[in-house]
């Protein structure tokens, strides 16, 4: 395993099961499927980009999240969630003033000192980009350390695009050393989109990458992510230990416990999410 940094609060340290109470500052449409919730923690609370949260409301349970906000901001935190069932349908009607509740952070972080010198891929499908917003504005922020930073990024049609348009258009113009390339799978009739269609393995189309000075970083839906690594791996020779995975797939407890994110070897909630290709790609099932 990689060594990677891990970050923890001290409100958890005591009782890591506790959860500490969240204000909902606002709450934002990303796409008809996905929300964003701004909020506002009730303690100090700090995360590193790559590790992930429990978000939990009373009756109706709990549930790992990923945050899409920058590590630097630490009076807020941002997380973008997708409806899929009765927890997140009900995390949707969350209205600003409510108060959820919030633990964590798990896991390990994506490994920026290795980054370091290195042009950096990211490549994310769906609400699979929310991860790496948080991993996009955390390499911004310091730029001068990384040689280059292409964000690739899909979604099913422009409607379900998220993060859109400003932030995205802001993206856009932060400077040479950056770079967004985006498709959808299809355009409506009557919608406007001026960027790629196609699958988002099309936004690797003419990126020529070193592949002895770069590192790539994928997220999303599991069989997106099959088709972007393999075509790493084989059209950029990106070595497997240079292709970083979010596995977060099946997670629940965020402690290890209960064995539903048991990966071969690996309890994905502690020794992930952020897991490179070499230590996956030889296990059974990895894209299921």
């Amino acid at each position: 395993m990689p060594e990677t940094k891990t970050i923890s609060n001290e409100s958890a340290a005591g009782n890591p099961y506790r959860s500490m109470a969240a204000r909902v500052e606002d709450v934002i449409d990303e796409s008809p499927a996905i929300k964003t919730l701004i909020l506002e923690p009730a303690e100090d609370f700090s995360f590193l980009a790559g590790q992930f949260v429990q978000l939990s409301i009373p009756g109706f349970g709990e549930a790992p999240f990923t945050p899409s906000s920058s590590p630097h901001i630490r009076e807020r935190l941002e997380v973008t969630i997708m409806e899929a069932g009765r927890l997140t349908s009900r995390i949707h009607r969350c209205r600003p003033g409510d108060v959820i509740g919030l633990r964590g952070p798990y896991g390990r972080a994506y490994p920026l000192d290795r980054f370091a010198g290195k042009e950096i891929i990211l490549v994310g499908g769906g609400v699979g980009l929310a991860p790496l917003r948080a991993l996009f504005l955390a390499l911004v922020h310091e730029l001068d350390r990384f040689e280059r930073v292409t964000l690739c990024a899909g979604a099913r049609t422009p409607e379900d695009m998220i993060y859109k348009p400003l932030v995205l258009d802001r993206w856009r113009k932060i400077g040479p050393r950056v770079a967004l390339r985006l498709s959808v799978d299809k355009v409506p009739e009557g919608a406007s989109w001026e960027d790629k269609v196609g699958v988002v393995t099309v936004t690797l189309d003419g990126l020529k990458p070193g592949p002895e000075n770069c590192v790539a970083v994928v997220c999303g839906p599991p069989v997106m992510m099959k088709f972007v690594t393999f075509r790493l791996a084989a059209d950029f020779n990106l070595p497997p230990s240079a292709i970083y995975l979010s596995m977060e797939k099946n997670m629940s407890c965020g402690f290890g416990k209960c064995g539903h994110c048991r990966l071969g070897p690996y309890f994905v909630c502690q020794e992930g999410p952020v897991l490179t290709f070499e230590e996956v790609k030889d296990l059974p099932d990895i894209w299921d």
